[in-house]
């Protein structure tokens, strides 16, 4: 038995900062295979329980070892249906690898890294799921078509339902195309793993808002079943003065410029331009926060990300952590931005408060208070806030019916379920923002509910 990993090949720190190409390399076959012998194959594997959408580590992970990829392929296609981008973002150290057995006398299987290999290999070689699909009348709407609306949709596929996905942007993938960067997601693999929904026969109206294009009420008459997951798209700001200054920007404009509508590739190739100053204070720690300071580096400025806790309490994923710091990210702990400063209507400087930590509050998290007397002001030019996101706001101003909870988003039963009969919700539009991994199971729990509904209603 191996202790530790196969290591995981990555661009060189100088290179990747002067680029948005993936950092980690990914695993060539002899690699994966060797990581995957590494797997104990426990007899009751804990890593399973600990996936939300249940992928069988222990069965696909085996499969590799044996050099079985398609098999393997075919094993994780049951449960996930993006596995390759899967692979790339989900929190695996908070779920099947922090449980790995093997993590208690060496390091976890690198689970992730395996399915994204697995993935990409299928990708690389037309390996397509076998489907037998046998067609029903029922029609069913998915407003969004970020993660929660794909695993939807490809289950209710699955079951011969006539599914229709309406997005409000250009481009499909929600959350996937606008808030990851090339250098964690490159968008080429969102685009070939989204060519399966075509596949699977779904069809997707792009540049429709609903609310806006077509009323709800257009799609209640239309559908017999609806599933909404429209995301967390409006940003939080902090409610501090200078907000209204140019060069603030909410974390979501910030990364839609540059991930969807490629800002770092104007004005040779893309329309959309982005002013990034020479010094930039991004605030947050979580993975949001660590995708618009390594994309603000790469726009050549000093970034540094401003943290009211300390490194221990920051939610980013750890591997985020590592990779921003490497590539020159300077993280501020127990300081918080209580002022931004302009010139000529343009940011100039942050006030600041030093923080010390309290007790924990309801996130078990120990409570940031401001230290008095404390403060101090320093130069910058551009100030990004990445401190979360509330569900899309038009769109539930414009849906009759729904009850809103009092986080903003859409309040559902345990079997995802709105008040209106036929209405359920998941993913981001009802959590506020969590993870592509919780996304992509609350979509599948909306399928199997959907599925029992309208089986029921017949």
């Amino acid at each position: 038995m191996e202790k530790k990993r196969v290591p995981m090949r990555e661009q060189p720190v100088e290179d990747r900062i002067h680029n948005f190409d993936e950092v980690p390399l990914g695993f060539s076959a002899e690699e994966a295979v060797a990581e995957a012998k590494r797997c104990l194959q426990c007899a009751n594997p804990p890593c399973m329980g600990h996936c939300p959408v249940l992928v069988d580590v222990k069965k696909f992970v085996k499969e590799i070892a044996e050099h079985r990829f398609k098999d393997a392929y075919e094993t994780l296609k049951t449960s996930n249906p993006i596995p390759s981008i899967a692979g790339r973002v989900c929190p695996q150290e908070n779920q099947c690898e922090g449980v790995c057995t093997l993590g208690r006398v060496g390091e976890p299987i690198n689970i992730g890294k395996l399915e994204s290999f697995i993935g990409d290999w299928a990708m690389d070689n037309d390996v397509e799921e076998p489907l037998d699909i046998v067609e029903r009348p029922e029609k069913v709407a998915v407003i969004g078509s970020g993660p929660s609306g794909i695993s939807c949709s490809v289950d209710l596929r699955k079951h011969g339902y006539q599914v229709t996905i309406y997005e409000a942007l250009h481009k499909s993938g929600g959350v996937l195309q606008y808030g990851i960067p090339e250098f964690r997601l490159p968008k080429h693999i969102v685009d070939r793993e989204l060519g399966y929904l075509e596949k699977l026969g779904v069809a997707i109206n792009l540049n429709r808002i609903v609310g806006l294009n077509v009323s709800f009420e257009e799609i209640l008459d239309e559908f017999d079943s609806v599933f909404v997951c429209t995301g967390a798209g409006a940003p939080r700001f902090m409610r501090i003065p200078g907000e209204e200054l140019n060069g603030v920007y909410s974390a979501n404009e910030f990364l839609i410029r540059t991930n969807l509508m490629k800002a770092y590739m104007f004005p040779e190739e893309y329309d959309t331009p982005i002013v990034v100053g020479r010094r930039v204070a991004v605030i947050g720690a979580g993975n949001v926060a660590m995708d618009a300071a390594r994309c603000a580096l790469r726009y050549g400025a000093e970034t540094h990300l401003l943290y009211r806790r300390t490194r221990t309490e920051a939610p980013a994923r750890a591997e985020e952590f590592e990779h921003a710091v490497q590539e020159g990210v300077i993280f501020r702990e127990l300081v918080n931005p209580i002022k931004i400063n302009g010139r000529d209507g343009w940011v100039e400087s942050l006030d600041l408060v030093r923080m010390v930590l309290g007790e924990p509050d309801i996130s078990g998290r120990r409570r940031p208070i401001p230290f008095k007397g404390s403060e101090f002001r320093e130069k910058f030019d551009t100030v990004i806030e990445a401190i979360g996101t509330l569900p899309n706001r038009l769109f539930l101003e414009r849906a009759e019916g729904l009850e809103v909870n009092k986080w903003g988003g859409i309040q559902v039963d345990k079997n995802l379920q709105t008040r209106i009969p036929g209405v359920f919700a998941g993913g981001d539009s009802i959590s506020g923002g969590a993870t592509v991994i919780q996304a992509l199971g609350e979509g599948r729990t909306a399928a199997q509910s959907i599925h029992m509904y309208l089986s029921c209603k017949n």
